[in-house]
């Protein structure tokens, strides 16, 4: 049964926090909350719960996607830059989401009936719990002691405007970071039409 659903950009609220204003790591660790409430809600679902399946991953892959980027263009560069000791740290943290997206990428429009996509799920939910784990335990505390408040503050706000332009898809065949920039907002949101397009196609 080939998922009917699409990818439109600003189909939720962006922007929005519990907080008028939270620092950098409470916004992500925020995001990893929600990212875990759908994981759980995909674990429970019945094998044959295909829809419903598909919906949660659907939103999996839009709230990992904007993650990634605000991380990846707010909170790393500034980590790099400012706290030495982290440098390490984002390297890999870069290199896992490298991962995940390319994991989110193949599950775009995948059949919740392929017999591929449940373990496909399966593997993306254990490597970001795993990249989750590591940030929390470690990356964040780090950053905690070396950074003043007032700099995380300044850090969520750059987190949650960056929010507002975020791709909901994943595009991992670009630069994983800044660089990003370079690439125009009009070009990812031709990129992310074209694959709903294939999306609806594949639907018929």
């Amino acid at each position: 049964m080939p998922s009917t659903t699409t990818h439109t950009k600003n189909s939720r609220p962006r922007g929005t926090s519990k907080h008028p204003r939270s620092d950098a790591l409470v916004i992500l660790k925020n995001d990893h909350r929600t990212v875990e409430k759908l994981f759980k809600s995909y674990e429970r679902a019945s094998e044959r719960a295909y829809k419903t399946m598909r919906r949660l991953v659907d939103e999996m892959i839009t709230e990992l996607s904007v993650h990634a980027f605000i991380e990846e263009h707010v909170l790393y560069p500034a980590a790099k830059a400012e706290v030495p000791e982290a440098v390490d740290d984002v390297l890999e943290a870069v290199e896992e989401h490298h991962v995940v997206k390319w994991q989110l990428q193949e599950l775009v429009g995948l059949d919740p009936e392929d017999e591929r996509f449940r373990p496909k799920v399966t593997v993306l939910i254990e490597n970001v719990r795993h990249h989750v784990r590591e940030e929390e335990t470690e990356f964040f505390p780090l950053l905690r002691s070396e950074m003043e408040r007032r700099r995380l503050l300044e850090l969520g706000d750059e987190l949650e405007a960056m929010r507002r332009s975020a791709p909901e898809l994943p595009h991992p065949r670009l630069p994983d970071g800044p660089d990003d920039h370079l690439v125009p907002d009009a070009v990812t949101s031709v990129i992310d039409r074209a694959k709903d397009m294939v999306a609806s196609v594949r639907s018929v």
